[in-house]
């Protein structure tokens, strides 16, 4: 009798153990998602500042400065987001800023394709739960999954051009992100490890 007793004993301890941690490992996965969404929102708010947001328009022209008014000289898209034979963005866009002429100039200049437009044909910038949509969609986003993301935050020129942005042309400086690159970097890897969780 003792020994059904123990064995019965042993049984509820090993499924009560079982619960505890199976209560703690949703508990944590709850608290790494809620970590995820509290991320991206900081991955938000620099995708949609005035340095990303204007050349990640749903129109066919960038736009420029702060007001994200429309960029000057009747600029249009192109069919590869680089302007069009005789006004191409390379034509005024250099590798580096031109500090001078308040000209902004980065290696590729060119606009981010329309998949990856984080505002509506009215300027409104997109939602966080659309423009996260956009960012993950691998068929819309150049197929890169969530480290390639990373990098592609931490890598592509024309991303990091964004805290180095030069001068106006009245010589004041360009506003910045709200956040650091190293900051929208560290942010971006704890979306990452999250598994790149969206708000509903």
């Amino acid at each position: 009798m003792l020994r059904i007793r123990v064995g019965v004993l042993v049984s509820v301890m090993a499924v009560g153990g079982w619960l505890v941690c199976a209560r703690f490992a949703d508990a944590s996965d709850a608290t790494t998602t809620a970590q995820g969404l509290a991320a991206w929102e900081q991955v938000y708010s620099v995708l949609t500042s005035a340095r990303c947001i204007n050349c990640h328009t749903a129109t066919n022209y960038p736009q420029q400065g702060d007001d994200r008014h429309r960029h000057v000289a009747n600029v249009v898209r192109g069919p590869e987001g680089k302007g069009v034979p005789g006004l191409n963005c390379a034509g005024c866009h250099q590798e580096t800023n031109a500090d001078r002429t308040g000209v902004p100039g980065g290696h590729n200049w060119h606009l981010a394709p329309l998949s990856m437009r984080w505002q509506d044909m009215n300027d409104r910038v997109l939602s966080s739960a659309d423009v996260c949509r956009a960012v993950t969609d691998r068929s819309k986003n150049n197929n890169l999954d969530g480290p390639g993301l990373l990098k592609h935050h931490e890598e592509e020129p024309l991303v990091k051009w964004a805290w180095n942005p030069g001068r106006r042309p009245d010589g004041s400086a360009r506003t910045l992100p709200p956040l650091t690159h190293e900051q929208f970097i560290a942010a971006t890897r704890r979306w990452v490890e999250a598994g790149t969780p969206c708000p509903k």
